[in-house]
C-alpha cells in the first residue's frame, strides 16, 4: 500500500478525461498532460531565445513541459497544436489519412522506437513537435500555420538539445542546429507573408515561443531578429550586412512599442536591448 501511495505522489503526468476524435484516422484517444503544484517544475532561467529552463526536482527529477503540448494521434501520428487538432479542412483529410507511412518513416528515421501509445518520453517529445511541424502543411493559411511551424521547429530544437546532453556523439546536437535554422526560415517567412497579406497571424492567439510565458507579437519579433542575427546569412558579406540591418529595423520597434508591460517584462526588454546592442556591434565593427 505504502508503496502504491509513494508511486502516486511521485506521478507527473495523467491521462485526461477528455477524448480526442483524430480528424485524420477517426481513432480516438486521451491526452497525457503534465500535472502542475507539489514542487513539480522549479522554473531556472530564461535564455535568450525565450526559453524557460527547468532546475531538476530532488522529488521528481527532470521534466521538460514541452513534451506536452502537441497532440498527437497514437494511431496514425497526426499532430497539431490542441486548438487546432479539430481544424484539419475537409479537403486534406485523405490527403493526412494517405500520408500515415510517409509521416511514420521520416519521424523514426530521426527518432527511433517512439510510440505514442504509451506515457512520453523525452524521445516522444521532440517527435511530437517534429510532427506538428510536418502537419501544419495540411493546414491553411486562416489557421496561421508557418508561424506555428516556426514555433513547432524552435521546440524541436529545445528539446534535441536535452536529447544531446542524455545521448552524446548521437548527432542531436547538430539536429538542433538544423532545427533551429528551420525556425529561422519559418519566423521571417511568417513575418514576410504577414506584412504582403499572404497569409494572416489572427490564427494564432499565443506566440509563446515557450510554454510559461507569452510574450505575444512582440516576442515574435524579437525571435526573428534573433534567429536572423544567429543562422541568416554567414558567408556572403553584403548578405549579411542585409539581413543584420533587417534584424536591427525589426528589434527597434520593439522599443517603440512602450515600456515593460505583461507581455514584456523587464527581462524580455533586457534579452532584446542585448540583441540590439549585439547587432549594432557588428555592423559597425565590420561594415561601416
Amino acid at each position: 500500500m505504502k508503496k502504491k501511495e509513494e508511486e502516486k505522489e511521485l506521478k507527473i503526468t495523467f491521462q485526461s478525461k477528455k477524448e480526442y476524435e483524430c480528424p485524420a484516422c477517426g481513432a480516438n484517444f486521451h491526452k497525457e498532460e503534465l500535472l502542475s503544484g507539489g514542487g513539480r517544475l522549479i522554473a531556472g532561467k530564461l535564455t535568450d531565445e525565450l526559453h524557460r529552463l527547468y532546475e531538476p526536482s530532488a522529488k521528481y527529477g527532470e521534466i521538460f513541459p514541452l513534451t506536452y503540448q502537441s497532440i498527437v494521434c497514437p494511431e496514425c501520428w497526426f499532430s497539431s497544436m490542441e486548438n487546432d487538432f479539430p481544424l484539419l479542412p475537409p479537403d486534406k483529410k485523405e490527403i493526412a489519412r494517405s500520408d500515415v507511412e510517409k509521416r511514420m518513416k521520416k519521424t523514426t528515421l530521426v527518432f527511433p522506437n517512439i510510440n505514442f501509445g504509451e506515457g512520453r518520453t523525452l524521445m516522444e517529445g521532440a517527435a511530437s513537435q517534429y510532427l506538428t511541424l510536418y502537419c501544419y502543411d495540411y493546414y491553411n493559411k486562416q489557421t496561421s500555420p508557418t508561424i506555428k511551424q516556426g514555433l513547432a521547429a524552435i521546440r524541436c530544437a529545445w528539446l534535441l538539445d536535452e536529447l544531446n546532453k542524455k545521448y552524446q556523439g548521437q548527432h542531436y546536437d547538430w539536429l538542433g542546429t538544423l532545427f533551429r535554422r528551420k525556425a529561422h526560415y519559418l519566423y521571417n517567412e511568417a513575418l514576410s507573408r504577414e506584412q504582403s497579406g499572404r497569409e494572416t497571424l489572427s490564427g494564432i492567439k499565443v506566440f509563446g515561443p515557450d510554454t510559461d510565458k507569452n510574450y505575444s507579437y512582440e516576442g515574435m519579433l524579437y525571435m526573428c531578429a534573433f534567429l536572423r542575427y544567429k543562422y541568416g546569412p554567414a558567408s556572403n558579406a553584403e548578405e549579411r550586412k542585409t539581413s543584420l540591418e533587417d534584424a536591427r529595423r525589426t528589434i527597434a520597434k520593439l522599443f517603440g512599442m512602450g515600456k515593460s508591460s505583461k507581455d514584456k517584462p523587464g527581462a524580455f526588454l533586457e534579452h532584446a536591448r542585448t540583441l540590439y546592442d549585439t547587432i549594432n556591434k557588428e555592423l559597425s565593427e565590420n561594415f561601416s
